[in-house]
């Protein structure tokens, strides 16, 4: 492929990437209650649930979702009921005095999360199917096309919320934690979870 068609691409799926959603949302969570760490596992799994939708493009299977409405649907819906989820368990434990136990979740639990708040976002199959398409051209290899325009896709999403994880746990980093301060953070980051899932909800 011609470097200025993956530079086009790349510039057409920035904006989308950067836009707040539920994915950049979870991983900001994570990065204001459990710290950098916390925050590139999050990042992590997020970023393998992309690959997978990439996978799926390319063998095809997605397409069917994609096409079908009330599948698309239930996978929206699915996506909005887990990021409630997440969010209820934060506020909880918000409301609750204790000592501060976010950071000892295991490593495999924040990946997992991330993995099913993207993966269960059908707007990464949008990226794949309304956007990407018009990118290839079908007298070349498509499947390899579709792999090098997915992996740009992936680097940029992988840039940007590893960026935003950061930065946010750091501002998450100043001063102690203390009692007041750990339930306001977890508070916060079920907030964030909120907004997420309503921007799922409502499909902006």
């Amino acid at each position: 492929m011609q470097t200025g068609t993956l530079l086009i691409f790349a510039m057409t799926v920035l904006p989308l990437v950067c836009t707040p959603g539920p994915d950049i949302l979870f991983v900001a969570s994570q990065g204001l209650s459990g710290g950098t760490s916390a925050a590139m596992r999050a990042n992590t799994g997020v970023i393998l649930g992309y690959v997978m939708h990439g996978v799926l493009s390319t063998l095809g299977v997605a397409a069917v979702v994609a096409a079908s409405p009330v599948l698309f649907e239930l996978m929206r819906w699915a996506g909005v009921v887990y990021l409630a989820y997440l969010a209820l368990r934060l506020i909880q434990s918000a409301m609750r005095s204790g000592q501060i136990a976010l950071t000892r979740e295991r490593t495999t639990t924040q990946i997992r999360r991330g993995f099913l708040t993207s993966f269960l976002n059908p707007k990464g199959l949008l990226v794949y199917f309304a956007i990407l398409p018009n990118f290839i051209k079908p007298e070349a290899n498509v499947a390899l096309q579709a792999v090098i325009l997915s992996a740009i896709f992936v680097a940029l999403c992988a840039i940007v919320y590893g960026l935003v994880g950061a930065v946010v746990s750091a501002a998450g980093r100043r001063g102690n934690f203390s009692e007041r301060r750990r339930r306001w953070v977890e508070g916060a980051s079920g907030a964030l979870l909120i907004v997420a899932a309503a921007r799922l909800a409502t499909g902006k």
